[in-house]
């Protein structure tokens, strides 16, 4: 029974994170990339901003250099509960800055559904504060709305300092990037960063209280809706990555408590769409159960050390009979010390412990999330996390 165990969670964490890239990037060879041509609507940019008296100037700043027609941008800073000085902030970039502030907070989501009455452009970009487009990041944002099929589009999130965690994610970031690429060439992906996000404002609809991933509940209606999301990797977000890996777990953790909720709304599924339902499983619904493999595997493998199975040859390895028990058991020992020393080791070898290290502590976050999901809820009110430093304008 524990070599059963243990493959069944094995196969699972493989092909989430494996299995499903490779099957999906054969799959995506019997279609051509997109490829869109120059578009510019109308376009109304919208800035997240709570407590960012930091940052804001520079994104600001930044923001009016950025290569698109000015006459077609209008640019909001939603800075709902904002006590310190955003709002003031904002509102000195008047009149090419709009401000809509409140203060009282009722979240991210809701800040957006209010800032939303005053948008005036045919495709509405999400972006947050503490992170900088590249020049030609929204008209790269405006090209694949050329085809009428597309409902939103998402842009390529980049870590600027890659040492360390910064390592890590960058490395994540560009996994993702492919996988979204994969899954755009097959017509729709299911993956979006929310600091550089594009819908159609015929599309957009005000989320339910409490939702926590706006992001992800924006880009469920615009396919439940019948259009496509897709990944425009020329589109570019800069972001430093967060200070400490604790920082960056508490991220991710309220990002998996919202996944958790997102499965709970399984009437909102693409129930009609196999494709995008596929994506959508693959990518979004078996990674927050990710851990219970890890846990299931470990457990296992130990197991078998006080129990082996009994056979020999491919019998023998599925049952972990000795010695296939003492091999599963030194892996899962060898890669759980890896993660545990990832923060000590410098230069090559630092790099190749950071990513076990990084899924660690990526797992171990997403069951915080759970207990989050299960206990209280996760709220919907965001919590700014401060970076190492403001992005900068290149990778």
């Amino acid at each position: 029974m524990s070599g059963v165990i243990f493959w069944a969670a094995v196969a699972l964490v493989a092909y989430t994170y494996a299995g499903y890239p490779l099957v999906l990037a054969a799959v995506s060879r019997l279609r051509r990339a997109p490829a869109w041509p120059e578009h510019t609507p109308a376009l109304t940019l919208m800035i997240a901003a709570y407590n960012e008296e930091a940052v804001l100037p520079a994104k600001l700043s930044d923001t009016l250099a950025l290569d698109y027609p000015a006459h077609l941008l209008q640019i909001i800073v939603a800075a709902d509960g904002s006590d310190d000085a955003t709002a003031d902030i904002a509102a000195s970039f008047a009149p090419r800055v709009e401000t809509v502030h409140r203060p009282e907070r009722a979240g991210k989501m809701a800040a957006i559904n209010r800032a939303m009455e005053q948008a005036r452009g045919e495709v509405v970009v999400f972006s947050d504060a503490n992170n900088r487009y590249l020049a030609d990041a929204l008209r790269e944002m405006a090209r694949p709305f050329s085809d009428p099929a597309v409902g939103a589009v998402t842009g390529r999130k980049t870590v600027a300092a890659e040492d360390g965690l910064g390592y890590s994610e960058g490395l994540y970031w560009r996994y993702e990037s492919k996988i979204r690429s994969w899954e755009t060439r097959l017509g729709c992906c299911v993956g979006v960063n929310g600091e550089i996000f594009a819908i159609r404002r015929s599309l957009f609809r005000p989320a339910p209280p409490g939702v926590v991933n706006d992001d992800a509940w924006m880009a469920q209606q615009v396919i439940n809706a019948g259009s496509n999301v897709v990944y425009n990797e020329r589109a570019v977000s800069v972001e430093r990555v967060s200070p400490t890996a604790a920082d960056e777990a508490q991220r991710r953790a309220r990002i998996v408590a919202g996944q958790y909720q997102m499965l709970g709304r399984l009437r909102e599924w693409p129930w009609r769409r196999p494709v995008v339902l596929w994506e959508l499983v693959s990518h979004k619904v078996l990674r927050p159960l990710v851990p219970f493999g890890m846990i299931a595997a470990a457990g296992a493998s130990l197991a078998a050390l006080f129990r082996p199975g009994i056979g020999s040859g491919a019998a023998g390895l599925w049952y972990l009979a000795r010695p296939w028990n003492w091999l599963a058991a030194g892996a899962q020992a060898a890669f759980y010390a890896l993660a545990a020393a990832g923060s000590h080791f410098g230069g090559a070898l630092g790099k190749v412990a950071y990513v076990p290290r990084f899924l660690v502590d990526s797992n171990l976050a997403a069951l915080r999330g759970l207990v989050r999901h299960l206990k209280d809820g996760q709220s919907a009110n965001w919590q700014r996390i401060a970076r190492r430093e403001a992005a900068g304008a290149g990778e």
